[in-house]
């Protein structure tokens, strides 16, 4: 058996998308704890693995010629963890291409913006004094209803995100997708969304890799200066 991958991780969409992966891939793992309501990401340890100052980041002892390699931002980790196992990312160079754009389509567009609609509709009005703009509210509440449009129609052709064959596309969306609430959505005129989740939920991998260390997630929701910690700029 392969040594296990070490893990730089927190209980968020971009944390859980390397969780499920390696889930999927039943690579062995190691969980390092980035706690980004105390600042652990911005710490100048951390910093080496991932420049950026965000996780999650992973360090392979058996990388690319046997020799370690740690790797930054979660499109990569997860276009290399596909490409080390030959599995997720389809059979040909067509498969490959499509998986890429919408992974892309993730990294560039949803992720971001469900982010964006994240803070302004949950936490930007928890904040000292409470932040609560509505322009910001509206602008990224419809742009993710768009992206969701998006992805409906993209459904409503293939059984998963990239074809008929499941693959990092599909963990990379699935964890920002699947807190459509919270970002003030609704799925009543998207039934092939409704479906895809409904169908991914239900696999055994990513409902594990999706409940590592929840609990942590949920306390530091529910705690308001922790809440504040996670948006102090980094610093210099």
């Amino acid at each position: 058996m392969s040594a296990p991958i070490d893990l730089y991780y927190w209980p968020t969409p971009n944390g859980w998308k390397i969780s499920v992966a390696l889930e999927e891939l039943g690579l062995p793992y190691l969980v390092h704890l980035i706690n980004i309501g105390a600042g652990d990401q911005h710490t100048d340890d951390f910093k080496a693995l991932s420049p950026n100052g965000k996780m999650p980041a992973i360090v392979d002892p058996d990388g690319p010629d046997g020799t370690p390699i740690s790797i930054f931002d979660s499109g990569a980790i997860l276009q290399y963890l596909a490409r080390k196992t030959g599995q997720l990312y389809g059979q040909t160079e067509r498969d490959r291409i499509t998986v890429d754009q919408w992974l892309m389509w993730q990294m560039g567009g949803l992720g971001p913006m469900a982010g964006q609609a994240h803070h302004f509709l949950k936490y930007a009005p928890q904040m000292e004094p409470p932040q609560v703009i509505p322009y910001a509210k509206a602008r990224y509440r419809k742009e993710v209803s768009r992206l969701y449009g998006v992805l409906d129609a993209q459904l409503d052709q293939h059984r998963y995100v990239a074809g008929d064959f499941y693959s990092i596309a599909d963990i990379a969306i699935y964890p920002w997708a699947s807190l459509w609430e919270g970002q003030q959505q609704t799925l009543d005129d998207k039934p092939n969304l409704s479906r895809w989740l409904e169908e991914l939920a239900a696999r055994a991998a990513v409902a594990k890799g999706m409940a590592l260390h929840l609990d942590k997630r949920q306390a530091l929701q529910a705690n308001k200066a922790a809440v504040q910690g996670m948006f102090k700029p980094a610093p210099r």
